[in-house]
């Protein structure tokens, strides 16, 4: 295969909402440079990106799949992503890699959710985006309020470079940067170039200047020749909207049927003449400060942002090439594990589809199979200074499953199996809780659970069960009390005995050592569930000796791990044992350890205990015309707002939530504002439980 440099690769990702036409028009574009002899259809299950079981079950794109074409010289790589946001990190994964984002646009609906959001990550990364309305032959397509939903999304830097017409029955495409109209037949393909109509001129006119000046507006040298000549070329402007793509400020709009094969090679053309290459990026800073710079003859770098497991052929890497060159056998440091990887294989993949290469040069995206220790976020370089590409943030879960297998054999298969989903998408969460003795499992949405679980019975043949995880509550104390216990245990030979006289209370951050006692030693001990336990000696006289004090706290923290409540951890309490007995021959450390845990346990009893529960900072971004509804709905979760931001058209709503309310929100959030609404949420703190709650949750342990 030809080796392309840096140069003439382009990175293209398709990103769209569900139902946008991304498939469609990577299988349009793959026929149109022949590298395909017939388009495949989503309904056929045949298209070259959606290739996976799952895929075609769902007839939706699940996974990024990238594959590649040629075009006049140019290699472009597309990554065809999915579009609904349960896969989000499917799409941010590719949008990182991207050297030019295509934001597909249905024609019929205009900017939908799904691509509000995914917009929200191109704005992020910076990415040089440009959008392309589908399906401009269809009945019921609009294209000025499609382009106008795409101005309210970006702002006034859109730039329409065309728009489509009948002409005669037959479908046309204006191109006002070149100024010419495209008429195509029924079944598209090549069209035939025409002048623009007279009855389309002024308007063409029109929108080619303010094109130019929009093109001028990104290039001091190009301001200043638009000054002089009152215009711009075709090659100045697309100078200037490549400057403008570059930044950021400027966002071309094209038109095409993917599924009729119209306006594609056009598309092809913009992305070869136009589109912003690897080479064309500023440097990118690796973690140790260092500038990545995207050159062949720099040292070599790849990053790897996709991890995919096969059944037939075990684990497929996917990079791009930030600097340098990579050849087959090269020896490459992984800069996480410091481990050495050797590229033994190297490949260019198109779907499912392998294609050997030999090497692959800066910008270039490819794949390699089985390497020992490398995953998903990874660097892998070459050279004697080491580089850790910056790695990708993705969201945190939505929602939280306790997952089981139904057979209990399979354990520890289940849990093999969910480790390599989490490497194939890192969105996927898998946490062992100590504390409630299960293990979790975070997802971004009940649709992408469905496909876990899918993965899980037809690549593992493993049947689970997900139910509601425990909420890990806190027991602690409201006042002081007291309590001694005496054990006492005879049998035989040589006997038990302890007795423990103590004094238990509240701890907060800050608070002096007790009064009234004379204390001999003092221990803080940060618990590892949180809180503090502060445990004092206050023996005087030797009552108790001190040898036997440690196997007192021992005691303590045997309770403090199993609450006498809901058998919850106990934190921030504090303990002073002032008195008790001990025997010469049947005292030892297993008597005061029991000793210590009974008292302990009865003064919590007469110390007014109190459940704590964990609260969430919650945020959510919500339309202002569906706030209320929203807002109602938190408040029967006893939310306590904090406040409110605006943004644009939206409210960020901003409040803390018990942990136990956020359970299932993520779907009746999405159902009161039919997918509207984004939210994310992170630990806050742990709050009293009220007392209804905690006679309800204390009845069911009981």
């Amino acid at each position: 295969m030809k080796v392309f440099d840096d140069k003439h690769i382009k990175n293209v990702v398709f990103v769209g909402a569900h139902n946008s036409g991304k498939t469609t028009l990577a299988e349009t574009m793959l026929f149109e440079a022949g590298l395909i002899n017939r388009r495949g259809t989503i309904e056929d299950n045949n298209t070259v990106s959606d290739y996976h079981d799952i895929e075609h079950q769902r007839q939706a794109s699940v996974f990024a799949t990238p594959i590649h074409t040629e075009w006049r010289n140019y290699k472009i790589n597309i990554i065809d992503t999915p579009g609904l946001d349960d896969f989000i990190g499917e799409i941010i994964s590719s949008i990182r890699v991207g050297d030019t984002i295509a934001t597909v646009i249905n024609g019929k609906h205009g900017v939908e959710v799904g691509t509000e959001i995914i917009w929200n990550y191109i704005d992020k990364y910076n990415k040089p985006t440009l959008f392309i309305i589908n399906q401009i032959d269809h009945p019921d397509c609009n294209f000025e309020d499609a382009f106008r939903s795409i101005k309210t999304l970006v702002g006034n830097n859109v730039a329409q470079i065309q728009y489509p017409i009948k002409l005669g029955g037959a479908q046309c495409i204006i191109d006002v940067l070149k100024m010419k109209c495209y008429k195509f037949g029924p079944e598209g393909g090549k069209p035939e170039k025409l002048e623009i109509p007279d009855f389309e001129k002024a308007k063409a006119e029109t929108l080619h200047n303010e094109l130019v000046e929009k093109a001028a507006e990104n290039d001091e040298e190009l301001m200043e020749l638009y000054f002089d000549k009152g215009t711009l070329n075709e090659d100045e402007m697309r100078q200037g909207i490549k400057a403008g793509m570059l930044n950021h400020d400027l966002f071309p709009v094209f038109c095409v049927s993917a599924l009729q094969d119209m306006g594609s090679g056009r598309l092809m053309g913009f992305i070869d003449n136009v589109a912003p290459a690897a080479a064309n990026l500023k440097p990118e800073q690796s973690l140790e400060g260092e500038e990545i710079v995207p050159k062949p003859s720099a040292d070599t770098s790849l990053f790897v942002f996709k991890t995919l497991y096969q059944p037939n052929l075990g684990q497929i890497t996917f990079f791009k090439v930030k600097s340098g060159e990579i050849n087959i056998n090269d020896r490459l440091t992984n800069s996480r594990t410091g481990e050495t990887e050797v590229i033994n294989q190297l490949f260019i993949m198109d779907g499912k589809n392998r294609e050997p290469v030999n090497k692959l040069s800066t910008g270039d995206i490819g794949a390699s199979l089985k390497l020992k220790d490398t995953e998903t976020n990874d660097t892998l370089y070459s050279g004697s200074k080491p580089i850790t590409i910056k790695p990708i943030q993705y969201p945190e879960p939505r929602i939280n499953k306790a997952v089981t297998a139904s057979n209990k054999a399979d354990e520890e298969k289940l849990s093999d199996a969910l480790r390599k989903i989490h490497k194939q998408d890192p969105t996927v969460v898998i946490n062992y809780s100590k504390e409630s003795k299960e293990q979790v499992l975070g997802c971004q949405g009940e649709l992408h659970l469905a496909i876990i679980d899918m993965t899980l019975k037809n690549d593992y043949k493993i049947v689970a069960q997900y139910e509601k995880p425990k909420i890990k509550y806190r027991e602690t104390i409201q006042r002081s009390s007291t309590a001694n216990y005496r054990h006492k245990k005879q049998s035989g030979g040589s006997g038990q005995f302890a007795q423990v006289h103590l004094k238990i209370e509240p701890w907060f951050d800050g608070m002096p050592d007790p009064e009234g006692f004379n204390i001999r030693g003092k221990e803080e001990v940060d618990l590892p569930w949180g809180g503090k336990l502060v445990f004092y000696n206050c023996i005087v006289g030797g009552v108790i000796d001190a040898r036997y004090i440690p196997s007192v706290m021992k005691g303590v923290l045997e309770v403090m791990e199993e609450g006498p409540l809901t058998g919850s951890f106990i934190r921030d309490v504090r303990v002073m044992v002032y008195d008790g007995k001990m025997h010469p021959v049947d005292s030892n450390d297993i008597s005061f350890k029991i000793a210590g845990a009974h008292a302990f346990k009865e003064a919590f009893l007469n110390a007014n205990p109190k459940l704590l529960e964990p609260t969430n900072e919650l945020t959510v971004k919500v339309p202002e015309d569906m706030v209320g509804n929203v807002m109602t709905d938190l408040q029967s979760r006893r939310s306590i707002i904090q406040g409110f931001d605006n943004l644009e058209h939206y409210q960020i709503l901003k409040c803390t939530i018990p942990a136990a309310e956020l359970f299932d929100y993520s779907t009746d959030l999405r159902s009161l504002t039919q997918g509207k609404a984004t939210f994310s949420s992170k630990f806050s703190s742990y709050q009293p439980v009220p007392n209804n709650i905690q006679k309800q949750l204390v009845k069911e342990e009981v």
